[in-house]
């Protein structure tokens, strides 16, 4: 594993949105970070390494591959230095995904999404090489809190993600999506557990109302139903492998890029409530139940 060379990359799409990689030696950015876990791990990353959730890395739309960062929680000033080696995240809502480690060691690990600076920056070779061996380097100095203050006032200027963003288990690997590996595009909190994926449960685990869906079994063509959703992808191929592991189905949106993970459709609750508790014994705790009136 080496720093160099060094990867920016062309421009590349996902979805409608196109991202333009760039060196940009001032880069320090306030937004929402969330984290991705376990299932991923040895999958490989935009630059080509090997993910480690334990290790100390992150993703980020932009930054040259690898970058190194400062990572500020804004909640508590608390700093941490990140190697970025992965693209992502797509949801736009999003500044930078965080592995399993870096989230722990910044002290988010137990949250959904949370406020945080985010700053490029030199280190010297030795904080480098303990980060490529996957070992956390020296914390830094904990931020001011008069600078604290200014960092979220910053922040609270921006539209807070819709739904906290919570990652659940799942098998995946590494797709292209118009120029770079594919990521989930957001997640929303299981009821309980923890986070291990980068594939999206939509709704925060409540009813919300969705955008109708297209495919042969979607739950809405059958007035009343139900169904239960454990995971919703910004890769087909990704929504296969795990429809295929628990006996689900894969759901397209309209637009046909989120594809769904569905159990069912069922005629009752109590049916679904069944369904429900397959998948959170499987360990996707994030699942929840949708109803087609609730789906238009």
């Amino acid at each position: 594993m080496s720093d160099f060379p060094q990867k920016i990359g062309n421009p590349y799409k996902v979805g409608d949105s196109t991202y333009t990689p760039e060196d940009v030696a001032s880069y320090d950015e306030v937004g929402y970070a969330s984290w991705y876990g376990e299932e991923l791990s040895g999958n490989q990353t935009a630059n080509g390494e090997r993910y480690d959730p334990q290790g100390i890395s992150a993703a980020h739309k932009t930054l040259p591959l690898p970058s190194y960062v400062e990572v500020t929680a804004l909640d508590t000033g608390r700093t941490i230095l990140v190697r970025v080696n992965d693209r992502g995240p797509f949801a736009n809502d999003r500044l930078i995904d965080l592995s399993h480690g870096a989230a722990k060691q910044l002290g988010i690990d137990q949250n959904g999404v949370s406020g945080v600076r985010v700053r490029k920056v030199n280190p010297n070779e030795q904080e480098r090489a303990v980060l490529r061996m996957g070992t956390p380097a020296s914390e830094r100095i904990a931020t001011p809190d008069s600078l604290l203050s200014i960092l979220r006032n910053n922040l609270a200027k921006l539209p807070r993600p819709a739904s906290p963003i919570r990652q659940a288990s799942a098998p995946a690997s590494s797709q292209q999506i118009s120029g770079s590996p594919d990521r989930a595009v957001s997640a929303s909190p299981p009821i309980s557990g923890t986070r291990d994926g980068r594939f999206i449960v939509e709704g925060g685990g409540r009813p919300v109302t969705v955008e109708n869906s297209v495919g042969d079994n979607y739950v809405g063509d059958i007035p009343g139903s139900y169904a239960v959703q454990v995971a919703a992808f910004s890769d087909k191929s990704r929504a296969d492998v795990l429809a295929g592991k628990i006996g689900a189905k894969v759901q397209p949106d309209a637009t046909r890029t989120i594809w769904r993970v569905r159990y069912g459709p069922y005629s009752t609750e109590q049916e679904a409530q069944a369904g429900l508790a397959q998948a959170q014994q499987r360990g996707y705790s994030g699942a929840r139940i949708l109803r087609a009136d609730n789906q238009r």
